[in-house]
């Protein structure tokens, strides 16, 4: 690949660790060339690393444009990758005429790069804002910083996250701690815990919630220091707050370093306060010299720091918890030594230069891939089903819809209908628009070739008459606009009234291309409906292939919402419904016999929380016995790997089953509607009840046999599996006729 870099040339800090790294590592394989538009450190040190590097220093941006853009066509280059506002702005005005695709990293919150400089912020940081609209992809340094860009309305299907990776192939040759300490002008002993900092002296790294800190710390812990390597325009405040608030010699500015190695070596603790950040490179530099870590909890920081594991994290600008934690360290060194060794550990792992270098590359191949898509004919796929309600089920079965069409074509455009579409971009990563904006609608229906039904039970009228019009209309717009049409691994009823069935059976048979089917009960209301046309296959729920690996984010997930190591648990989740409020004694009483017999805690659990969370207090209230009362957000991965942890499942809601079999988790059901009952009856599982038949006799008795008993036969449960992933063939054949 021949990929052009552009950058002012004035960076420091993690923005130019990360450029110069990047580029070092490319130009070993690829053709790489930066553009620098000032003399300067960077481009001198981009030289020494054998980077070919050009500076621009024509201050005439129309000038500077012709240059690059003559050796863009000389060259044949093939991406452009821009770094910050400057380089952004020149990407902005070669776009047109460059004619190959423009990408830019994102290094921190483009709208607190000029925090304090408002005269900046109103010029460079404005032409900025409107320069990134215009690229054709962007690059995250974390999730965090991907999710902010997804919330400010760039597209989530042209946005990649690529951490900042550090070098451990090397050896590294430090100071010794002692002698760097001295040559900083700081004074230690034997017991002397240093506590260090490297970044710029600027308001968004929050220098004074730091000082304030030690300063208090210090009173507590005589012993400790603070050491401070950096330069900026806070630095004289920054030096009068420490004159003022600290003891003489405990605090020391070692000005801009360039030896990192030694001075993170000379560190205890390894300290960051920022108010913002991407994922920044002082703390997997601090890790790889073993550093405990102590950070504030902002953008992809809790990424690579598990609170309590192997760092401490704070709220920015909490000064009293950052207090408590300087205290904490000062006074625990063999915690030090065991969260350093673990962070390390980690960081070396997941954070390494190659993994960067090889993801890298990756991104560009999808850029490169993904520019060379035919424009002008139909391509994409819409999907349509109840997303956006704040029902974590429903955003794990999208999750496994996307996961299918991404395996049929990882490029291929998607976008989901939602009652919130910027929730829904942000959990699932695809576009989304409004669920009533026809127009918008319309006009993605025009251009997409296949539009899929799915998610949940969408054809039924026991919820309401509208909602099943608004899905019956939905798939005859999709069809008047010339799209493919299936019905995706759904449910289909009760339909009850009349007239109800007549409307789904009329646009179901001329409308659809392909129904699957997720039961035989769904499979037998088309029947009945009389529904012949499309072709009709009986498979089963996308969910069931869901299967989100262990991750250390979901395991914060798992530490924040209580789960404890050692403790065993059952989920209950519930909703109201006819009959429930008669039957919450018997609920109560049965999660109590759980904890009696069994030692499993209860877990009180609302899927749905605007629906569910007044059913799991009411049990709640009546439990004398240790519970947990939870409430699902909108990341279905969590909700799978809150399911995984637990040792009996007892739901109302039909997801929480098909995701405790997924997870082979034992389970009871209730039923309040035939779709629980159907599902159960096709996984081979006869553990449930009717919720009118809910007593404490009853629900105790189940509540053994799940225990005693596998909830299902394997056999049974892959064969749904199977059966789950054909409905990826059949969107394979739609998207290919």
């Amino acid at each position: 690949m021949k990929i052009i870099h552009i950058i002012s040339g004035g960076d420091v800090g993690g923005a130019k660790t990360h450029v110069l790294s990047l580029l070092e590592g490319l130009n070993k394989t690829e053709t790489v060339h930066l553009i620098c538009f000032m003399e300067g450190d960077f481009s001198a040190e981009a030289r020494q690393l054998g980077i070919p590097t050009t500076v621009i220093e024509d201050k005439n941006p129309l000038r500077a444009r012709k240059r690059i853009l003559a050796m863009i066509r000389h060259d044949g280059y093939q991406v452009m990758h821009c770094h910050g506002a400057r380089a952004n702005m020149m990407g902005m005005l070669l776009r047109k005429q460059a004619g190959i695709p423009m990408v830019t990293t994102v290094h921190s919150d483009y709208r607190l790069d000029y925090l304090g400089r408002p005269l900046a912020a109103l010029t460079y940081g404005n032409i900025n804002k409107l320069a990134l609209r215009r690229f054709d992809a962007w690059i995250g340094v974390s999730p965090v910083m991907t999710k902010l860009l997804i919330s400010r309305g760039f597209d989530p299907q042209r946005i990649h996250t690529l951490y900042n990776g550090v070098d451990f192939s090397s050896e590294r040759t430090p100071l010794p701690r002692e002698e760097y300490l001295r040559s900083i002008g700081l004074q230690t002993q034997e017991d002397t815990v240093v506590f260090g900092i490297a970044a710029r002296i600027s308001p968004v790294k929050d220098m004074t919630t730091l000082v304030r800190a030690f300063a208090k710390a210090v009173q507590i812990c005589p012993n400790i220091r603070l050491a401070i390597a950096g330069e900026g325009e806070q630095e004289t405040e920054i030096r009068a707050l420490a004159a003022s608030l600290c003891p003489a010699g405990t605090v020391c500015f070692a000005g801009w370093v360039r030896d990192t190695d030694s001075f993170y070596n000379a560190l205890d603790v390894n300290l960051l306060t920022s108010l913002s950040e991407g994922f920044p490179y002082a703390l997997p530099e601090g890790a790889r010299m073993h550093c405990a870590t102590i950070a504030s909890e902002v953008g992809g920081v809790p990424y690579l720091i598990d609170d309590g594991v192997n760092g401490l994290l704070f709220p920015a600008q909490d000064v009293e918890m950052l207090t408590q934690h300087m205290v904490f360290m000062a006074q625990n060194p063999a915690k030090r030594r065991e969260m350093g060794e673990k962070l390390y550990e980690k960081t070396r792992r997941d954070f390494s230069l190659e993994a960067m270098l090889a993801h890298q590359k990756n991104i560009y191949e999808t850029i490169i891939r993904r520019a060379a898509r035919p424009k002008g004919i139909r391509d994409g796929v819409l999907i349509c089903g109840a997303y956006g309600r704040g029902n974590s089920g429903d955003n794990a079965i999208l999750d496994a819809i996307i996961e299918q069409l991404r395996h049929i074509d990882p490029d291929l455009p998607l976008c989901a209908l939602s009652r919130k579409p910027k929730e829904t971009r942000l959990c699932a990563g695809i576009d989304a628009v409004y669920t009533f904006n026809i127009f918008k609608i319309g006009r993605r229906l025009r251009r997409a070739k296949l539009y899929v039904s799915g998610g949940g039970t969408l054809m039924q009228d026991a919820t309401s008459t509208r909602s099943l019009l608004y899905y019956l209309l939905s798939i005859r717009q999709a069809k008047w606009n010339g799209c493919r049409v299936m019905l995706y691994g759904c449910g289909i009823g009760p339909i009850s009234r009349p007239r109800n069935r007549r409307r789904a059976a009329k646009a179901l048979d001329g409308c659809a291309d392909i129904i699957s089917a997720r039961d035989r009960y769904s499979l037998e209301t088309l029947q009945e409906l009389g529904v012949t046309k499309p072709e009709i296959h009986l498979n089963a729920d996308p969910a069931l292939l869901i299967d989100p690996p262990e991750t250390d984010e979901l395991r914060g997930y798992l530490r924040r919402s209580g789960i404890q190591e050692g403790k065993q648990y059952v989920m209950v989740a519930l909703r109201p419904w006819q009959g429930f409020e008669e039957r919450v004694g018997a609920f109560a009483a049965a999660c109590e016999y759980a904890h009696r017999e069994y030692g499993l805690v209860p877990l009180l659990y609302a899927m749905e929380p605007a629906r569910d969370e007044s059913a799991a207090r009411a049990v709640a209230e009546k439990l004398r016995c240790p519970h947990l009362l939870l409430s699902a957000g909108t990341n279905g991965s969590e909700v799978l790997a809150l399911v995984r942890r637990m040792s009996l499942v007892v739901s109302m809601r039909l997801h929480t089953l098909i995701f405790a079999s997924g997870q082979g988790v034992p389970m009871v059901g209730v039923v309040y509607d035939p779709k629980v009952s159907g599902f159960l009856d096709y996984l081979g599982q006869d553990l449930y009840l009717p919720l009118t038949e809910v007593t404490d006799a009853a629900l105790d008795d189940l509540i053994d046999a799940a225990m005693a008993e596998k909830p299902f036969e394997e056999e049974n449960f892959l064969r749904l599996r199977r059966l789950a992933a054909e409905n990826e063939t059949l969107a394979q054949k739609l998207l290919e006729e």
